[in-house]
């Protein structure tokens, strides 16, 4: 991958998660759930990005998420399962994707709302075509992803750089 491209950042909503009578870290897909990973996995795979690297948050449903999503998958990325992502808000996840290493060029997130929400409104300066109006009609439900496009390094992610390139929610 040349330097003039872009580095590219999924912002992935875990899939539906049941409520058992388990703390809220433990709670695990459900059946809805489950199937709707798979097809968030399938749209990632189309949209031919190959991942350096997966971020993604400690609770069961974000694990069973990616799981179930990253077998969709060509490529295979590293994935780090990070704690700091698990309740996270939009100014946390900025701080933990400015300590990625620049060699990472194409990462994917996978966390929750309203954190994920927020961060994905607060990257956009500004959208290709009508993915922020998506985004704003349809809010971020279970399973939905944003992709955002950024020049710089991961150090200098901030407030407004990256642009709002693709958006998709299960209904779609």
């Amino acid at each position: 991958m040349s330097v003039a491209e872009p580095r590219r950042i999924v912002l992935f909503r875990h899939a539906k998660a049941d409520w058992p009578q388990v703390p809220d870290h433990e709670r695990p897909l459900a059946e809805r759930g489950r199937t709707d990973a798979v097809v968030a996995g399938r749209k990632l795979a189309d949209t031919g990005i190959t991942f350096d690297l997966a971020l993604c948050s400690t609770a069961t449903r974000t694990r069973e998420t990616w799981k179930l999503a990253v077998h969709e998958l060509e490529h295979r990325p590293k994935t780090v399962y990070e704690e700091r992502v698990y309740e996270a808000s939009p100014g946390e996840l900025i701080a933990v994707l400015n300590e990625l290493p620049d060699e990472a060029r194409n990462v994917i997130l996978i966390g929750h709302n309203p954190g994920v929400h927020g961060l994905a409104e607060i990257l956009a300066g500004s959208a290709e075509d009508d993915a922020r109006d998506r985004m704003n009609r349809r809010g971020f439900p279970a399973a939905a992803f944003a992709l955002l496009s950024y020049d710089g390094p991961w150090k200098g992610l901030e407030p407004a750089v990256a642009t709002l390139t693709d958006y998709w929610a299960p209904s779609d």
